[in-house]
């Protein structure tokens, strides 16, 4: 009897990268985890770090990487369309029957929409429109902060501390977010132009939060920030549906807080996630969509 094909997934991120090994129904045999993957860090360790995750999910399901059994490979990397990466992955040795490599942006909009067309406008620290339609990629924004990654976290954080600052020099009206900024820098210019000469987008998302509660308590400043992102992001979205999108979705952790100040006739066009990115990269392996399956 000839063994089932199985097939390995694989997220690699700049915080994390996750693996899953499952069978062609969708039976996950093993998880594994492992540090961030994204090509920033270097190929190397990018790969390492893949190797890592997909080695614990192999050792969860009681089994050996260098086995006889038929496995297809599906890997999602953030930064892969820096210039070489694919090229340097695609040389790595590997014990599996084929691989494919995307971009994790691209295998979750494949697990978004379950194989099918569709598009996904990423919110996090950064922020990204990407859509699959009739095969092509398609993507809008996403370029890095601060030139890019409108709506985002980081783009939320440096819009808060513009308007504190602001507020210190009495050019704009203080308000409880302006002043709980200015606090954290003790009230003191240089010290916001000192941590300003060394902040990355992580370091400006940090206010991003305290952006979302001022705003959901009325402040004005903090509301006329929040409406400004999601314009951003309202933008991004209408992008994808001009160029043929038929279905969209918001994911990221600040998907769902920008999504409640959308345009209503928007709000009314999203859908929620069918899967997420594992599910992409599995289908990015091979792995037929459940849906189709059951049918």
């Amino acid at each position: 009897m000839t063994p089932e094909t199985l097939y390995l997934s694989v997220d690699g991120g700049g915080t994390g990268c996750r693996a899953r090994l499952e069978q062609a129904d969708g039976t996950i045999l093993g998880r594994g985890l492992a540090g961030p993957a994204a090509t920033r860090f270097g190929i190397d360790a990018s790969w390492g770090a893949i190797e890592t995750a997909y080695c614990n999910a192999y050792a969860e399901a009681g089994m050996d990487p260098r086995g006889q059994r038929k496995v297809h490979a599906g890997i999602g990397v953030a930064g892969l369309s820096r210039a070489g990466a694919l090229e340097a992955l695609e040389a790595k040795p590997h014990p599996f029957t084929s691989v494919a490599f995307a971009s994790d942006g691209v295998i979750a909009c494949l697990g978004a929409h379950n194989g099918g067309d569709g598009g996904i406008v990423i919110v996090g620290t950064g922020s990204c429109g990407i859509a699959r339609v009739k095969g092509h990629d398609i993507k809008v924004g996403g370029y890095g902060f601060p030139i890019s990654d409108e709506g985002s976290g980081a783009y939320l954080g440096l819009r808060a501390i513009r308007l504190a600052m602001l507020a210190h020099d009495g050019r704009a009206a203080g308000t409880a977010l302006l002043n709980e900024i200015l606090m954290h820098f003790n009230r003191d210019p240089r010290e916001v132009v000192a941590w300003m000469d060394t902040a990355t987008a992580t370091d400006y998302a940090t206010f991003a939060p305290a952006v979302v509660r001022h705003a959901d308590e009325g402040d004005t400043a903090a509301r006329r920030i929040m409406q400004d992102g999601a314009a951003k992001i309202d933008g991004i979205c209408r992008a994808l549906r001009d160029r043929g999108a038929p279905r969209l979705t918001l994911i990221g952790g600040l998907g769902s807080v920008l999504e409640s100040w959308l345009a209503p006739d928007l709000r009314k066009k999203l859908s929620p996630p069918l899967g997420d990115a594992l599910d992409g990269a599995a289908i990015l392996a091979g792995r037929r969509p459940l849906d189709m399956q059951r049918s």
